[in-house]
């Protein structure tokens, strides 16, 4: 689906975004990489635009959660 360097970049950018919270959380950072899937998906590869739809999307899952 993506080539090697956005996919690195796509995990890289998700461990970042979730560094805050438990790896058990497996919700928050399914909806977290699948937001990020979502950016990519519609052309939003740089660096700064995935790491805020993965900012977004864990402010969104956190207010979920609450």
């Amino acid at each position: 689906m993506f080539d090697t360097d956005t996919t690195a970049l796509l995990r890289a950018v998700l461990e970042e975004v979730c560094e805050s919270i438990s790896r058990r959380e497996i919700g928050t950072r399914t909806h977290v990489a699948s937001k990020l899937l979502e950016a990519a998906t519609k052309g939003q590869t740089s660096l700064d635009d995935l790491k805020q739809a993965g900012s977004r999307a864990l402010s969104e899952a956190c207010a979920a959660r609450r």
